[in-house]
C-alpha cells in the first residue's frame, strides 16, 4: 500500500477515535434528587425582610445592581450570612480572581454547615476539572455541570462528534441564598461582569429580590437541578484529578492570600454594599412572575412550543401601550421581529433599542447578521443606539481613563414605565431556539418609571445614535467631551475589523 494511502488511513481512524469519544459523556450516571429547603424562616435572612413582607405580604422587595462591584459584593454578604443553603447556577465561570474568591466563599459557607448546590453549564466554563473538584470534594457541596461533553479524547471532537445536543446550552443565571433572597440578571462569574478586570468592563445589569418570587427561582432551580442533563461532577473524576488536588489546593490559597482579601474588601466597601449591611436599603415593593423555560428544551426539536420566556415576552410587548426601552447585546430579529416592530411603531408605540456597536461587540459574527437586519428597524421607526467602546472610563468605579474598551452585557426591557424584565435572554436566534433561558418580570411603575429615566439620560453619553438619510446611508451621531461628533462608518474600528465584519456574514444566522 502508499505510504500516502496508509497515512490517509492512520489520519481517517484517528479522527474516528476522537470523534467516538463524545458518545460516553456520563448522562445517565446515577444522582439522588433533591430540592430548595421548605422552612428557612428562622434564619437570618428571613427575620431581615419580616419589615417588607408585613407591609406587603404577597408583594416581593426588589433593589436593582446596577454596577459591577455592587453586584458581586451582595453574591459575596449573602454567602456570609448563608445559615441553610446556597442554590448557584450560571452558565459561565472563569479561572480568575471574580471565580476564585467567589468559591471560597462558598467553601467557608460550607465549611458552616451551609448545604450548597452548583450547577454549572459546561461549554464556555474555562475551570478546569482539577479546580472544580476542590468544590466538589467537599461534604457540604455537591456541583453538577450541565450537558456535560465527554473528557476524554480531544475537546473539540467531542463537541463536533455530539453537535447536535452540545450545540444546546443552559444559559440560566440565578443565585439564591436560604431560599430567601436571590439575584437574577445577565451576569456570570468572571472579572468583567464585575468591575474587576483593569482594561474593560461587560455593562451589565442584575436584580436582587425577596419575598414570593424566590419559592419561583427556587422552583426553577430544582427543576434544572433534577433533569437528566445535569450530572454530577463526580462522574469526571478519577484518579488523574485527585493527584492534582493539593497541588492546585495550594495554588488557590496562595492566590487568595496575595489578591483575595483585597477583592473582597473592595467590592464589600461600597457605598451601597455599606447599606445593605446597616439596612438601610429601602426595596422596591412590587409582584412579579418568573418566567423560564424548561429544560427539555435542549432535547426536543426547536419550535416554538418550546419557547416559553420568548412566546411569553412576545405576549407582553404585543400589549405595548406608548414605550418599550430593549437593552440587548446581541440584537438578530429576524423578519419575524420585524413584523412586530412594524406593528408596535404604527400603533404609536416609541421603542429605543440599545445594543453593542461593532466596536463594543464580543462576537463579531453575531454583528454582521445584526447589520443585515439595522436597515428594517430604522425604517420601522426604531431609535437605535450603539455603545461606544470608549465609554468604560465613564462607567469606571473611580473615573479611572485606564479601562479602554466597554462592552455592553445587559439584558432587560423597560415596558411603559410599568414594568421591568430581567434576565438572560438575548434577543437572538441562540437565545430563542437553542438555548435555555430565565428571567423576572416585574410590575413596579416606581421603579421602572425611574430606570427609564435613568437610561434615556445616561445613552447619550454612553453610545451612538445610528441614523439613516434619505440615501439609506447610515451615520453614528455621539456627544463626546461637548463636542457633536458624527462618523459614516462603523466607529471605533479598524478597516481589518470592518472587512472581517462582512466577511462573517456568511456565518449561518440561526446559530448565532
Amino acid at each position: 500500500m502508499p505510504l500516502k494511502t496508509i497515512s490517509q488511513a492512520v489520519l481517517c481512524l484517528s479522527l474516528v477515535a476522537l470523534l467516538g469519544a463524545c458518545a460516553s459523556a456520563p448522562i445517565d450516571y446515577p444522582r439522588t434528587p433533591s430540592s430548595a429547603l421548605e422552612d428557612t424562616s428562622d434564619t437570618t435572612l428571613a427575620r431581615e425582610s419580616i419589615y417588607w413582607r408585613e407591609q406587603a405580604p404577597s408583594s416581593n422587595g426588589f433593589y436593582p445592581l446596577t454596577k459591577g462591584k455592587d453586584a458581586f459584593g451582595a453574591r459575596l454578604l449573602l454567602m456570609e450570612q448563608a445559615q441553610a443553603s446556597i442554590d448557584v447556577q450560571y452558565f459561565l465561570m472563569k479561572p480568575d480572581d471574580a471565580g476564585l474568591v467567589f468559591s471560597a466563599k462558598l467553601i467557608e459557607a460550607a465549611d458552616r454547615g451551609v448545604r450548597v448546590r452548583f450547577l454549572l453549564d459546561d461549554i464556555f466554563t474555562t475551570v478546569d476539572d482539577v479546580s472544580l473538584s476542590l468544590l466538589d470534594e467537599h461534604p457540604n457541596i455537591e456541583l453538577r455541570i450541565f450537558n456535560p461533553i465527554s473528557r476524554k479524547g480531544v475537546a473539540a471532537f467531542n463537541y463536533v462528534g455530539n453537535f447536535k445536543l452540545a450545540n444546546r446550552r443552559m444559559h440560566n443565571k440565578s443565585f439564591t441564598v436560604d431560599n430567601q433572597v436571590s439575584i437574577v440578571g445577565g451576569r456570570n462569574i468572571a472579572v468583567e461582569y464585575f468591575q474587576l478586570e483593569t482594561t474593560g468592563e461587560f455593562i451589565d445589569f442584575d436584580m436582587l429580590g425577596f419575598g414570593p418570587i424566590v419559592q419561583e427561582i427556587s422552583a426553577s432551580f430544582d427543576r434544572y437541578w433534577n433533569h437528566k442533563l445535569a450530572v454530577p461532577f463526580e462522574a469526571m473524576m478519577t484518579d488523574k484529578l485527585r493527584s492534582k488536588q493539593e497541588e492546585r489546593r495550594q495554588l488557590a490559597r496562595q492566590k487568595i492570600s496575595e489578591s483575595g482579601y483585597s477583592i473582597y474588601a473592595d467590592v464589600t466597601n461600597t457605598v451601597v454594599m455599606k447599606q445593605l449591611l446597616a439596612d438601610e436599603l429601602d426595596p422596591y415593593l412590587a409582584d412579579a412572575r418568573m418566567i423560564v423555560d424548561d429544560p427539555d428544551k435542549l432535547l426536543n426539536k426547536i419550535s416554538i412550543d418550546q419557547q416559553t420566556v420568548t412566546r411569553e415576552i412576545w405576549q407582553v410587548l404585543n400589549e405595548v401601550q406608548s414605550e418599550i426601552i430593549i437593552f440587548t447585546p446581541y440584537f438578530i430579529p429576524r423578519e419575524r421581529g420585524i413584523e412586530l416592530i412594524r406593528d408596535l411603531t404604527a400603533r404609536g408605540v416609541r421603542i429605543v433599542l440599545i445594543t453593542n456597536s461593532l466596536a463594543t461587540n464580543n462576537h463579531t459574527p453575531v454583528h454582521s447578521a445584526y447589520m443585515s437586519h439595522r436597515k428594517d428597524v430604522l425604517d420601522a421607526g426604531v431609535e437605535l443606539w450603539e455603545a461606544r467602546a470608549d465609554a468604560a472610563k465613564i462607567t469606571a468605579p473611580d473615573g479611572s481613563t485606564q479601562l479602554d474598551q466597554l462592552t455592553l452585557h445587559t439584558k432587560g426591557m423597560l415596558i411603559d414605565r410599568q414594568k421591568i424584565f430581567v434576565g438572560s435572554l438575548n434577543l437572538d436566534p441562540r437565545s430563542i431556539d437553542i438555548n435555555t433561558e430565565m428571567g423576572i418580570l416585574i410590575d413596579s411603575p416606581v421603579l421602572a418609571g425611574e430606570m427609564a429615566d435613568s437610561s434615556l439620560a445616561g445613552i447619550v453619553d454612553m453610545a451612538y445614535r445610528v441614523k439613516m438619510d434619505e440615501n439609506r446611508k447610515l451615520s453614528w451621531h455621539a456627544t463626546i467631551d461637548g463636542k457633536q461628533v458624527v462618523e459614516t462608518k462603523e466607529p471605533q474600528t479598524t478597516a481589518w475589523r470592518r472587512f472581517m465584519a462582512w466577511v462573517m456574514k456568511i456565518a449561518p444566522e440561526g446559530q448565532l
